[in-house]
């Protein structure tokens, strides 16, 4: 699958009569991971579903990808909840999209949700329900249903945020390994998350907001949580989210 840049341009958004945003840019380079921070009720989730086709933009917001084709049907997403639906096994719950295309998963299909149940570390529960796997593992089930779907755009709306501070740290080091070469666009309040596993981060800020400069950390990602450099990034974080 080849990456897919993706540019939104000139983004607005009035909701209850306040406007959210105004003339907001955001590039999202192929391949490459990009992380929106910022305060609660600031427009990072309104501008993800924008980009999911679940908002609808005012003019003259306009969305841009690469190859000049439409976002639409080109989109994983990946959202704070599991939403794992609890009379599915696990596999099942892989290959939800299947079913929900009316498509019944051949050999090919199945061996493949497997393989991506092993690469999160859930090997051998197949066959369980939601209800026997704890909320890190739940989580687990359902980065691997959102690369099952295998787009080139993946949305992730705070996915890690509801776990213990172990699990995330976890999760971020099996989705930093399982995400690597795709775009991803990633909301989080965690300045610490988005330098493990950003390529590119933003900050957005004000009402309406605006977005801030891109930071870029260096290093391979998932990048140590005592790295030196990254504590000095996250204190920059930290005082852009404060302006």
């Amino acid at each position: 699958m080849t990456p897919l840049s993706v540019t939104i341009s000139r983004a607005r958004l009035t909701y209850g009569g306040t406007l959210l945003f105004s003339d907001l840019t955001l590039e999202l380079p192929a391949g490459r991971t990009t992380c929106l921070l910022g305060p609660s009720g600031v427009g990072k989730t309104t501008l993800l579903r924008i980009l999911a086709g679940l908002a609808e933009p005012e003019p003259p917001t306009q969305v841009v990808t690469g190859d000049g084709q439409p976002l639409a049907g080109r989109i994983a997403y990946m959202a704070q909840q599991d939403l794992l639906l609890p009379w599915l096994t696990v596999l099942d719950n892989v290959l939800l999209g299947d079913r929900l295309r009316h498509r019944r998963p051949g050999p090919a299909r199945v061996e493949q949700a497997r393989a991506l149940l092993d690469r999160v570390g859930l090997a051998g529960r197949e066959r369980d329900r939601p209800a026997a796997l704890s909320g890190g593992q739940r989580q687990r089930v359902a980065l691997a249903r959102t690369l099952m779907e295998d787009k080139p755009l993946v949305l992730m709306d705070e996915p890690f945020s509801a776990l213990d501070a172990i699990t995330r740290l976890r999760l971020q080091e099996t989705a930093a390994e399982t995400l690597a070469g795709r775009t991803v666009l990633m909301v989080t309040h965690d300045p610490l998350e988005a330098l493990r596993i950003g390529d590119r981060l933003h900050v957005m800020t004000g009402r309406p907001a605006v977005m801030g400069p891109a930071l870029e950390p260096s290093g391979p990602v998932p990048r140590r949580v005592d790295d030196p450099g990254l504590l000095a990034h996250q204190a920059e974080l930290l005082r852009r989210l404060a302006e």
